[in-house]
C-alpha cells in the first residue's frame, strides 16, 4: 500500500516547525544585527552598519595613530582553525591595540544603550594566558572602568575566573576615583563565574545582553554555550562616548583564538542566544 507523498507523519511535522522556528529565528537576528566579523579570508568585517576595517595601533593612548588591517606581529589569521573556516589567533599577549569603530557597528544610546554582543573563544585560560588580567572583548571609547561593557579572565586565581563587567561614567559611580582593588563597589558590580567551559581545542560561544545602560536602571547579563550565568542590574549611572574613539577592542592581554564576532541593536531573548551558541546563525 503506498501513502500519498503530500502525507506528513507527527515526527517530520515537528521536525518542519523545528526547522520553520531555527529559520525565523535567523532571519529576525540578521535584521537587528550590526556588525558581525567572521576572519573568513581577511580581518575586516563582513558586515557593517559603520567601517568595516579592523585597526592596529601601538596602544589605545596612541588609537588616533591606528592604521588598517593587523599590524601586530603576534597577531594573525589562523587558516581554518575557526569553528567553520579561518580564525583570529592571538599568538603571545597581546598589548597592541587592535579594534573596530564602533561608530554606527554599535547601537550605542546614552539614555537607553540596549544590544547584544556574541563571539566565540577557543583557549585554557590556566595554561594559554600570560600573567596580567585579559580582556578579550572590551567596548568602550575611554577605559574599562569609564562607560564600558567587557569580559575578562582574572589575574590571580587558580583556576582563573571569568567575569562581566558594566560600568558606566567613572566619576559618577566612582567619584572619588579609588583603583579597582581598593574599592569595594567594582567587585559588587561584577558577573564572575567561577567554573566556566573554557578549554584548549573547544570553541566555547559567549554573549552578553545588556539594556536600559544610561536611563537608570540598566542590567546586563552574562551567557556561556548558551546558558544564562548571572544577571548584574541596577546599573544607575549616566554611559557618555565620543562616538569617534568609540571601539570594540579585541584580545587585550590574549592568548588563543577568536571567532564570529557579532553585534545586534537590541537585548536578544534567551532562545536567540542558544540558537546561536548551537551554530544556527
Amino acid at each position: 500500500m503506498h501513502y500519498a507523498t503530500s502525507m506528513k507523519s507527527p515526527r517530520a511535522g515537528g521536525l518542519c516547525s523545528l526547522l520553520c522556528a531555527t529559520l525565523t529565528c535567523a532571519a529576525d537576528l540578521k535584521t537587528d544585527l550590526t556588525f558581525r566579523a567572521g576572519f573568513d579570508g581577511g580581518a575586516d568585517a563582513q558586515f557593517a552598519r559603520g567601517d568595516k576595517r579592523l585597526y592596529t595601533a601601538p596602544s589605545y593612548k596612541e588609537q588616533s595613530s591606528a592604521q588598517p588591517g593587523i599590524g601586530s606581529p603576534d597577531v594573525e589569521l589562523a587558516s581554518g582553525q575557526g569553528r567553520r573556516g579561518d580564525a583570529l589567533r592571538f599568538k603571545k599577549k597581546n598589548t597592541h591595540a587592535i579594534f573596530y569603530k564602533a561608530e554606527k557597528n554599535i547601537a550605542f544610546d546614552p539614555r537607553n544603550w540596549t544590544g547584544t554582543i556574541s563571539f566565540w573563544l577557543n583557549l585554557d585560560p590556566d595554561q594559554d594566558l600570560e600573567p596580567g588580567f585579559c580582556d578579550p572583548i572590551q567596548v568602550t571609547d575611554k577605559a574599562y572602568n569609564d562607560s564600558a561593557i567587557w569580559v575578562d579572565f582574572t589575574r590571580d586565581d587558580k583556576p582563573r575566573h571569568f567575569r562581566l563587567g558594566v560600568f558606566g561614567e567613572l566619576k559618577a559611580w566612582n567619584p572619588q576615583n579609588l583603583a579597582a582593588d581598593k574599592n569595594p563597589d567594582f567587585d559588587k558590580r561584577l558577573v564572575v563565574v567561577r567554573k566556566h567551559p573554557f578549554a584548549r581545542g573547544q570553541w566555547t560561544h559567549v554573549a552578553v545582553v545588556y539594556s536600559g545602560l544610561g536611563s537608570g536602571s540598566g542590567k546586563a547579563s552574562l551567557y556561556l554555550e548558551g546558558k544564562l550565568q548571572r544577571t548584574a542590574d541596577g546599573i544607575r549611572e549616566p554611559f557618555a562616548w565620543d562616538l569617534s574613539r568609540g571601539a570594540i577592542r579585541l584580545g587585550v592581554n590574549y592568548v588563543g583564538l577568536m571567532d564570529d564576532v557579532a553585534v545586534f541593536r537590541r537585548a536578544l531573548a534567551a532562545s536567540e542566544i542558544e540558537e546561536i551558541a548551537k551554530g544556527r546563525f
